[in-house]
């Protein structure tokens, strides 16, 4: 048998006696990996087939009857010319018609590209992956149990993290830069930060639509040009087009159409929170999610017919007691889950929320709501899970250890994800005859078990799966020491992503806040 295929099984003694650490041979073939970005998913369905079409019958009523109010002039010109309706009171409606024509244009196939054309994402079917969002503006600090201000320099420092983490797919902006006060400024360093830190997909937002020209010079200098960028954009608008209840941000279209005629993909993010911005009940608030993500859809493709733009029904949940965000609870990875149905259900490349825990510290709590909803997300084929790991505080916080802690967690996620090959080999009664009829009676030795435990089985970095033994031997590690350790040494040889020469113009022109 291949050495490298055999080194994982040879037990490692390290951190004290009798610590064993399972080793996985590197690298190994992207095919043969067992989790990986893209995985197909779409094994769970919360919704039956009766009520899908019922939400998405209700979600065109309300686009005839309701529609939207508060679209700036531009969109307003744009969306009537292709067939919208404006009333007397202003709001903007839509004929069946004319979103099923749209939804007839709208890009399916995606690609979001990374820097790095190993990290490209393609969004078809049911493919899963993972990444971050949130815009947090604080972060946890272990060492005092604080939450202290964000800063440009821990955006840029978790994007270099995530650079390093196999299991987030992408990054988009996770925290906000407190230390910067000028706003054209902030958008900037958020952009940079990002870029400079990671070659993985980017998402970012910008904070006035004044500010898009500026950012798109940012991204011409780091793609090369004008050209380059177009062929293979790098970065997504992260867009709040809508302000639940069925109303446009007009700023944010004025953006979202600049970026648009720039060439940047979009994420058309409708965020509304159950009892408060949308309905109560679960099944509404999958309605008013799913109608104001179809008006985008009119929007976008009224704009740019088959411009790539992600179906982002990001409805959260609220806990009705008090009206405080609750991103960690079952009803969110319901809600999560029944989105990526109705996504799968038009065909689209649709984005969510997965991930946020309520808890203020990466303890107990976050592990098992961070579990819950990014396992229910993966599993319902959602194609971007945003907000994957590091989130707190119901998106107040981020932590650091939270990163590296949910690397491990969505290794597990996307193993459920990818679920049980059933083929000849793996129900082969071969390698049981041969271990049961004169054989040593385990199965520990044998080929299969040596060929297959790289393929299918993860090993988690940080998990502590010692015996009580061997953890006491080993001076009883913590996990959250394991995970300060990681985030340490990652900084410590995370170079900066931008060339120094582009790099040097940038800072030459920008007013760069991080090192």
């Amino acid at each position: 048998m291949d050495e490298d295929v055999c080194a994982p099984v040879k037990a490692r003694r390290s951190g004290g006696r009798g610590a064993r650490v399972a080793l996985r041979s590197a690298p190994l073939e992207e095919g043969k990996r067992p989790v990986r970005a893209g995985l197909p998913g779409g094994q769970y369905s919360p919704l039956s087939e009766a009520a899908v079409l019922r939400i998405h019958q209700a979600a065109l009523e309300a686009l005839e009857v309701v529609g939207l109010a508060n679209a700036p002039a531009s969109g307003v010109e744009v969306m009537t010319k292709a067939g919208a309706v404006l009333g007397d009171d202003g709001r903007l409606r839509y004929p069946r018609a004319l979103v099923e024509d749209m939804l007839a244009k709208a890009a399916r196939g995606i690609t979001l590209h990374g820097r790095d054309p190993k990290h490209d994402l393609h969004l078809e079917g049911t493919r899963v992956h993972y990444g971050t969002a949130g815009a947090a503006v604080h972060v946890v600090d272990l060492a005092t149990l604080d939450y202290r201000e964000s800063t440009a320099q821990d955006l840029h420092d978790a994007a270099r993290i995530v650079q390093h983490l196999d299991n987030v797919h992408f990054f988009q902006r996770i925290c906000v830069c407190r230390d910067v006060t000028d706003n054209f400024d902030m958008d900037i360093n958020t952009l940079y930060g990002a870029l400079a830190g990671t070659t993985k997909h980017v998402g970012t937002s910008f904070s006035d639509p004044s500010h898009v020209p500026g950012c798109f010079d940012l991204l011409h200098l780091v793609a090369g040009g004008e050209a380059e960028w177009r062929a293979r954009p790098f970065v997504s608008n992260s867009n709040c087009f809508v302000v639940p209840p069925m109303k446009f941000a007009e700023e944010s279209c004025i953006t979202m159409e600049a970026c648009i005629r720039a060439g940047m993909p979009v994420l058309l993010l409708s965020a509304g929170q159950a009892g408060a911005t949308s309905p109560a009940p679960i099944a509404a608030t999958i309605v008013q999610a799913v109608a104001e993500c179809l008006a985008g859809v009119v929007y976008v493709n009224a704009i740019a017919p088959g411009h790539p733009a992600i179906f982002g029904t990001w409805p959260f949940v609220s806990d009705l007691r008090t009206g405080a965000m609750s991103g960690g609870s079952a009803e969110q990875a319901l809600l999560t889950a029944g989105c990526a149905q109705m996504h799968r259900f038009y065909g689209l490349p649709g984005g969510a929320a997965s991930g946020i825990s309520d808890s203020k510290l990466p303890d107990m709590q976050a592990g098992w709501e961070q579990g819950i909803t990014n396992v229910l997300a993966g599993l319902s084929g959602l194609n971007l899970c945003y907000e994957a790991v590091g989130m707190h505080a119901s998106l107040l916080g981020f932590s650091f250890e939270s990163l590296v802690l949910g690397d491990d967690l969505l290794g597990q996620a996307l193993r459920c994800v990818r679920g049980i090959d059933v083929t000849e080999d793996s129900v082969s009664l071969e390698v049981m005859k041969a271990v049961c009829l004169g054989g040593p009676g385990h199965y520990l030795g044998a080929d299969q078990t040596l060929k297959l435990m790289q393929t299918e089985y993860v090993y988690p970095a940080l998990g502590n799966r010692m015996s009580p033994k061997e953890w006491n031997e080993a001076g009883r590690p913590l996990l959250l020491d394991g995970a300060q350790k990681r985030v340490a040494d990652i900084l410590a040889k995370a170079p900066c992503q931008i060339d120094p020469a582009t790099d040097l113009a940038i800072r030459s022109r920008f007013n760069i806040h991080f090192r």
